[in-house]
C-alpha cells in the first residue's frame, strides 16, 4: 500500500514537472514570436525610410548644381573620411524625404552623394530611424565659402574667414549628428560618421 501511494506521489509530481515544462515552452516560444515581430517591424519601418530617402534624393546623387538651385549651400570643406556638407536652411526637423544636409565626394570636376545627414541640439530621446547612432559636431562659425572655425559662442567667430576673407555665415552650437550613408557603402554601417572608403577623396 505505501509503495502504491509513492508511486501515485510521484506519477502527479512527474505530470506537475512536464505541465510545467509546457508552460514554460509556450511562454518562450510567445515571447519569441513576440520579439522577432517587434523586429521585424522595425526593419521594415527603416527599409521604407531608406527607400523614401534615397527615392527623395537621387536627383543629387550626381548632380550639385541641381542641390544648389534647390537651396543646398556649402558649410564645410573636405572633412577627411566623410565629405563636403551642403545644408538647405528651410528644412526644419525630421523627415526622411527631406534631408537638411547632403555629404559630397569630389574628385577633378566629379561630384557624388555619398551621405544625408541630420542635426539636432541634444540627442533625440526615440531615434528617428531604426537603430541609428550618433556623432558630434562641435560649436563653431561657418562661412560663405565652407570655411569652419571653432568657437563657443557666436561673439567669438572672426568677422571673415581667417585664411580666405569668406563672409560670415552662422554660428551653432554642439550639435548632434546623424549621418546615413544612402549612397555610398560603408563598412563601418549605414549610420556610421566616418567612412574609410571615401578616403581617397580626402584630397579632391
Amino acid at each position: 500500500m505505501h509503495i502504491e501511494r509513492r508511486i501515485g506521489r510521484a506519477a502527479s509530481l512527474l505530470a506537475l514537472v512536464a505541465l510545467a515544462a509546457v508552460a514554460i515552452s509556450t511562454a518562450s516560444a510567445a515571447t519569441a514570436r513576440h520579439g522577432s515581430t517587434a523586429r521585424g517591424q522595425t526593419q521594415a519601418t527603416l527599409v521604407r525610410d531608406i527607400a523614401i530617402a534615397r527615392a527623395a534624393t537621387a536627383k543629387y546623387v550626381s548632380n550639385l548644381g541641381l542641390a544648389k538651385e534647390n537651396g543646398y549651400g556649402i558649410i564645410t570643406k573636405m572633412i577627411p573620411n566623410m565629405g563636403y556638407h551642403y545644408m538647405n536652411p528651410n528644412v526644419k526637423g525630421f523627415n526622411p524625404a527631406k534631408p537638411p544636409i547632403l555629404v559630397y565626394e569630389h574628385q577633378g570636376s566629379t561630384w557624388q552623394l555619398g551621405a544625408v545627414e541630420w542635426v539636432f541640439t541634444s540627442k533625440p530621446s526615440t531615434p528617428p530611424l531604426p537603430g541609428a547612432t550618433y556623432g558630434s559636431f562641435g560649436a563653431g562659425c561657418h562661412y560663405a565659402d565652407g570655411s569652419y572655425v571653432p568657437a563657443d559662442s557666436q561673439s567669438a567667430c572672426p568677422t571673415t574667414a581667417p585664411q580666405t576673407g569668406a563672409k560670415f555665415g552662422f554660428w551653432h552650437p554642439l550639435l548632434i549628428t546623424m549621418h546615413v550613408w544612402l549612397w555610398y557603402p560603408n563598412p563601418k554601417g549605414l549610420f556610421a560618421s566616418y567612412n574609410p572608403l571615401v578616403a581617397p577623396f580626402n584630397n579632391g
